[in-house]
């Protein structure tokens, strides 16, 4: 390890590490549940069993929504629509932690569904409009169309007539979203999905840049450094940016769909897009990363969504050299809701910004959500483990000052 490396984990095991702060907001009761529920998730075998019987109850319509909800949904979501989010989102403020609420209703395929998500996500950036604790809204692609229509568009195949009718209404739910983000002064976080419809998507949301980002950062794309071409992608995009004179704003994160990213490219015999090796993509983070802490004043805005804590740490020490304020409204942190609450609130205590994902909807809508949730504890080396570790941590602490 290097002396830089060695420093950056003293710096990190000082900021993270402190259980009291990360749990405070638990009651010792949650924290065993918690406990429980990280110890059933690093079983791989259990999370493929589980995954397979949740579909199989739900699609056989068992009556385990109730046992879902006490369990996995309670731990990572907010609740069922956006009034139960409130409670959450209120009490995570006391800690200086905001809040992203995330609709993260999937699979959903008819106008009407679309229309749905839309009105939904117009009523969330009413909410931050209306809450200081909630200063995002966000939402997916192919929750305002069809996952089809974003894959042809990207391949640049031709549209039938009835397809180019439902692309323009892509289209305008895209532009009423950033348009009313913009009328209320509110970011708008865009999710990245599978890279076969990425393509279409970006064009979107550069568009929406180029109407909505002229004076800041209210449209955010979201590069996925799994990837091994996003670094450049971010670079292209910021380079658009200033030529035709508008803020880029991206969200960075490792990515959510590895397995079937490569499953694809391996059936059908193309080249992965997927950096070969966890060190590669945690690289591609970093360095895409910093080129935007590099280039706040370069019209640059970051929402660094990571669970990866030296990946946290190195953002905090170019903000260090930078003499970039804590709380520059420029650059913002972000975990998911019911992981890393070491990184979260130890950040808040430290006055950055930060906001966790706040996911709501229907409990059995919502399930494909929470299966990747458990997916993405299992694959990644030592996340699951750390979050024991931490749990461990602070009931044999609070034991202690009893």
């Amino acid at each position: 390890m290097s002396i830089f490396a060695a420093r950056l984990t003293s710096k990190m095991e000082k900021i993270f590490n402190n259980t009291e702060v990360a749990f405070a907001l638990k009651s010792d009761t949650e924290l065993k549940k918690a406990y429980f529920l990280f110890k059933l998730i690093s079983k791989q075998s259990l999370v493929k069993i589980g995954t397979s019987l949740a579909h199989f109850a739900i699609n056989s319509k068992l009556p385990v929504k109730g046992l879902i909800k006490s369990t996995v949904f309670d731990h990572f979501c907010g609740g069922v629509n956006e009034q139960d989010c409130l409670q959450v989102v209120d009490k995570m403020y006391t800690k200086g932690v905001s809040s992203v609420l995330d609709y993260s209703v999937e699979g959903k395929e008819t106008e009407e569904q679309f229309d749905a998500t839309l009105a939904m996500t117009l009523r969330t950036i009413e909410f931050a409009k209306e809450k200081q604790a909630i200063p995002f809204a966000v939402f997916k692609p192919t929750g305002v169309g069809r996952f089809y229509l974003f894959e042809k568009k990207g391949e640049n195949l031709p549209f039938t007539e009835s397809e180019q009718q439902e692309w323009d209404r892509i289209i305008n739910r895209f532009d009423k979203i950033c348009s009313y983000a913009y009328q209320l002064d509110v970011m708008i976080l865009i999710d990245a999905e599978h890279s076969w419809m990425q393509d279409a998507a970006d064009e979107l949301v550069l568009d929406m840049m180029r109407k909505y980002n002229k004076e800041k950062c209210i449209v955010f794309n979201t590069a996925q450094t799994y990837r091994w071409d996003r670094f450049d992608f971010v670079k292209k995009v910021h380079l658009i940016g200033l030529q035709e004179g508008f803020h880029t704003g991206f969200k960075v994160v490792r990515g959510a769909y590895m397995e079937i990213e490569r499953q694809r490219a391996a059936e059908k015999g193309y080249p992965s897009p997927i950096c070969a090796t966890k060190a590669q993509t945690d690289a591609t983070f970093n360095k895409t990363a910093a080129y935007i802490i590099d280039n706040l004043d370069n019209k640059m805005a970051i929402f660094a969504g990571s669970h990866n804590e030296e990946s946290n740490e190195m953002l905090i020490e170019k903000m260090r050299q930078q003499n970039i304020s804590h709380n520059d409204d420029r650059v913002w942190f972000g975990q998911l809701y019911g992981m890393s609450d070491n990184i979260s609130y130890n950040l808040a205590k430290h006055q950055y910004n930060v906001a966790k994902y706040l996911p709501f909807g229907p409990v059995y809508d919502v399930v494909p959500y929470l299966i990747r949730r458990a997916e993405e504890n299992t694959s990644v080396a030592g996340q699951t483990n750390r979050e024991l570790d931490l749990i461990v941590t602070e009931i044999k602490r609070r034991r202690n000052i009893r």
